[in-house]
């Protein structure tokens, strides 16, 4: 499983012009699923991302979490963080999880973020999504469920 986090001070995402999800200051999250990921990656990712200390404290420190700030999520479904561009020109995505694996773990991700007491939006799984964000820092990191 991997995801790419941006610290936010708004994002949101929409559908045909439609706002399917937004956030104030918090994260978007940016995940994708690979083949043979379970519920295992799922909670050692959220357990990282909840506490992961990227947001400034009163002395401008990067000191606290998404938690501690009461800050807001919005997670993008996102397959091509699996792209492979090592031959030719032309990324494949033959690591990326089918739908029928990926889209269950996703809505299983946001439950279990939401599960902290932090409000949680979304994308709209396999749409073809518009997404907008205002990068705060700019402050962006990447995280591999297999690195972790």
């Amino acid at each position: 499983m991997r995801a790419l986090l941006q610290r936010v001070s708004h994002a949101r995402v929409t559908v045909d012009k439609q706002i399917v999800g937004q956030i104030e200051q918090g994260l978007l999250i940016l995940l994708g699923i690979g083949q043979g990921d379970t519920e295992t990656q799922v909670k050692t990712l959220v357990e990282k991302i909840i506490h992961l200390r990227i947001f400034e404290d009163d002395e401008g420190k990067m000191n606290r979490s998404v938690l501690d700030i009461g800050g807001q999520v919005l997670v993008v479904s996102q397959f091509t963080l699996y792209a492979d561009v090592r031959k030719g020109r032309r990324p494949s995505f033959i690591r990326a999880a089918s739908p029928g694996l990926a889209e269950p773990l996703v809505e299983r991700f946001k439950e279990a973020i939401a599960a902290y007491d932090i409000a949680v939006a979304g994308g709209v799984f396999g749409a073809n999504m518009d997404v907008s964000l205002i990068n705060q820092g700019p402050v962006t990191i990447w995280l591999d469920s297999e690195e972790l």
